[in-house]
Parts: structure tokens; sequence; C-alpha cells
């Protein structure tokens, strides 16, 4: 959170205007509605990327076994 502050150069008091703002804008009964959205969209988030970084991680797994299995492959006709 300190570094999401500092990289907007915000300080104590614009931080407490900004809420001020939001609690105006949106009252207090909806605030934690959407903060339960914006948790769970940062967990579909998080899911798909996991996902995606999983796929990539199988993708490579069987390129480098492809590799394996040719080099066996070529070592063995190098034998004959």
């Amino acid at each position: 959170m300190d570094a999401f502050i500092w990289f907007f150069n915000l300080g104590g008091s614009e931080v407490i205007v900004i809420l001020f703002v939001i609690l105006l804008l949106f009252g207090g009964k909806k605030i934690p509605e959407l903060m339960r959205g914006l948790g769970k969209g940062i967990r579909e988030f998080n899911t798909a990327r996991n996902s995606i970084e999983s796929e990539i991680r199988e993708g490579m797994r069987e390129v480098d076994l492809k590799k394996v299995e040719e080099r066996k492959v070529e070592e063995k006709k190098a034998e004959e």
C-alpha cells in the first residue's frame, strides 16, 4: 500500500479527502458491496493468471520432453 501511495505521491490528507469523497458518492451501505465486487474481480484475475501460467509451464514441459525423446532416438541411430 505504501508503494501505491508513494507512486502517486499522495500524502495522508489527500488519502483522507479521497476516502471522504468516495463515502459521499457511494454512501456507507454501498462501500461493502463495492469492496466485495473488487475482491471478487481480483480473485478471478488471479485465477485466470495462474491458469495461464500453468498452461505455459505445461507447454514448456511438453517441448522439453519431445527434445529428450528426439535425442534418445538420435543416439540409438548413432549407435547402430
